[in-house]
Order: structure tokens, then sequence, then C-alpha cells
């Protein structure tokens, strides 16, 4: 199962209580990214090209905390940049476990097997290990060869030592859907609890716009994946089976960015995980001062190509609690992979793009620059 009954009765309670409570506007999970830095150069990535000055800041275990408790999500997935290179990350993840989260650690394993002894299996925490395919795709992928076997070593121990354990997997344009459907299978075998996949979204900052996918592209190449796996059924995921409906292109979905709201070393990210159009300096500020409607397919010229799961899967979960038959019956009978498919939102009235992703790196260069000019303080002790 690839979404335990646990979490998927909290979850479901939390959504209840929004709904309840009418709220708007609620997230589903918190994107916590406590630093950028990485021990790989992914061409789908463009995290790590950010200054030096950037790229060694580090979200604190108290600013962590207090993100988690702002937002209130009842999931939380940690990304970076690496996130195991963050010499306060098992205090985080305890700390996150001790408030009841849910912990998606999501990493690349290089250094998963040499921090295992640093945590403990929990029902309420996740390895969330990054997989896009087999040995030749997955090394591809990150530009480095041997990453895929130190990544499935690193599965195999956390296994035995009895943590759950998701793969990550995100398909690009190039890939074939046979392939794929291998890889699954492969990973099945390795006894993984569950898939979480998405396709590739060409946001301004990755290096490579070549291989990304269009919404046209997506929905053909998650029919034929799907179509050979039994509708998807031979394999265990971690996501909605509406959301799956949606990348098959059976469901019209508008995004919901604040399902699944980001915090980093800038700030809180407006308007998604994807999209880095400006900072808030706390929560409560990103919710009330973000102009909601200007973002998402439809809206924004950014936004025409988008199905990632950072924006579309709290859309999914809501109509999952809304229409629990029809979900119930796409997971019983599996994705529908021929036939027409669902309308698509028209593009006629979205807004240009604007180039603004630098404005935020200046900013906090600023800062850390000063910061570091500043005369130290003496302690008490001295």
């Amino acid at each position: 199962m690839g979404i335990p009954l646990l979490q998927k009765a909290f979850v479901g309670a939390y959504i209840v209580k929004q709904h309840l409570a009418r709220r708007k506007r609620y997230p589903l999970v918190l994107m916590l990214e406590p630093l950028f830095r990485c021990n790989l150069a992914c061409a789908g990535c463009g995290k790590i090209d950010y200054p030096n000055e950037i790229l060694n800041q580090r979200l604190p275990l108290a600013d962590c905390l207090k993100a988690a408790d702002e937002c209130g999500a009842p999931v939380v997935s940690i990304a970076g940049g690496e996130p195991l290179l963050h010499k306060e990350l098992p205090e985080v993840v305890k700390g996150l476990i001790a408030r009841r989260k849910f912990v998606y650690l999501c990493t690349n394993a290089l250094l998963m097997e040499k921090k295992l002894d640093q945590y403990e299996p929990s029902p309420f925490f996740v390895w969330s290990v990054h997989l896009d395919g087999d040995k030749e795709m997955h090394d591809k992928s990150v530009c480095q060869t041997g990453v895929y076997d130190r990544a499935v070593s690193a599965i195999k121990a956390a296994k035995e030592r009895g943590f759950r354990v998701n793969i990550n997997c995100t398909l690009f344009n190039n890939m074939d859907p046979e392939r794929v459907a291998a890889f699954f299978d492969t990973v099945k075998g390795l006894g993984v609890d569950g898939i979480t996949v998405s396709p590739g979204y060409a946001y301004e900052r990755a290096p490579d716009q070549q291989h990304f996918l269009n919404r046209e592209k997506t929905k053909h190449l998650f029919r034929d994946l799907f179509s050979r796996g039994n509708g998807g059924k031979n394999w265990s995921f971690s996501q909605s089976s509406l959301f799956l409906d949606f990348l098959a292109g059976n469901q019209t979905y508008h995004c919901t960015p604040w399902g699944n709201p980001t915090r980093t070393v800038f700030g809180w990210q407006r308007p998604c995980y994807l999209l880095g159009e400006g900072y808030a300096k706390s929560y409560k500020e990103l919710m009330e001062e973000t102009d909601w409607d200007s973002y998402g397919t439809g809206n924004y010229e950014k936004c025409a190509d988008c199905m990632v799961h950072s924006g579309y899967e709290a859309t999914a979960v809501k109509d999952v609690i809304a229409h629990p038959l029809k979900a119930l019956g796409v997971a019983l009978r599996g994705i529908r992979t021929e036939g027409p498919m669902a309308p698509e939102i028209p593009l006629d009235k979205q807004r240009p793009a604007q180039f603004v992703f630098s404005r935020h790196v200046e900013l906090k260069l600023r800062e850390v620059r000063e910061s570091k000019a500043r005369p130290k303080q003496p302690t008490a002790a001295e």
C-alpha cells in the first residue's frame, strides 16, 4: 500500500476539519528546503547554480520546526539540495515526528547508508529516494555513474532495518514507457513501499530545458505507462488515484499551489515549489498577500505545461474527499488508458511570463554580506 492507512486517516480527518471550518485555502504538504547545496549536479535541477554564499546557507532547527508549526500541514516533505548534508537534520526529523507530522525525507541516497543510524523507523517517517528509472536512465539523469547502484544498496539497507522507503521518480519526454514499466517492476521487487511519480516541468532555473514534458505529451506518456501495468494497479503509488487519473488525461483539475507551500532559506516561496517569484517573511503573509488567482495553468504562461504533484496532488486529494466513490472506482478499475481525454484548460487568457527569479538572490546576498560585515558581538563569557 503506497499510502499507509494511518496517514490516510490523519490527512482525511484534517481535510474534513478544514471543510467544516469553511477554509477556502489550506495546506496539505509543507515543502521544506533547509538548504540548496547538493552533492550531485543533475541536468534537470537549477538549485546548485546559486552563488556559494547562498549554497552555504542553512535553515536552522528552530526555523524548520517553526515553519511546520506556522503552516500546520499534516505532511512534511524535506527536500533540497541534498537534505542529508544538513547537520541538524536528525533533530529536524525527530521534532517533526514529535509533532505527529508524516515526514518524507527526499534524498539522492549517496549519504543514506552512512546516516541510517541517525534515524529510527517510525510510522511517521519515510525515506524518499530519488530514482529516475533503471541504472542507465538514472545515472544519465543525475550526470554521474554509479549513483543508481548506491541508491539501491541504501534502499536494501533501510528496508532491512525496518524503515519505510519510497522512490521519487520524475519522467521526462525522452523516456520509454516500456523501460519505465520494467523499472517499476524492479523496485517493486526491492520491497519499496511506494512510488511517487511526476512529469518533469521546465521551471526557469533548470539548465536542461530540452527534455521536459508539455501537457499533451504528459498524458500520452502516462497512458502508455499505465497500460503496461494493468491500469497502474500492478504498482503501489504514494499518490491519490485521482491524481494518477489526472496525469493520464482523465480529469480536468486546476492547480492549488497553496496546497504545498514551500519554506526555503529565502523565506516562504511565492507561489509554489517550482516558481520562485518572491518570498514572504511568514506563512500568514504568504497566504494573505499572494495573488493566487494570477498563477496556475490558464492564468500564467509559466504554468501552461505544468502537471506536477506539488500543484495538483492537493487538488486531487480534495476531490477524493468530495467524491469518494469516484476515487474508489478508479482505484478498483485502474487508470483508463484509452478513449477521449477530459477537456483541457484554455490558455487564451493567460498573462505573459515575468522573469523575476534573480531578485531574491540579490537581496539574500546583500543580507549575508551585511551580516558578515557587522562586528561580532561579545558573548557573556567574554
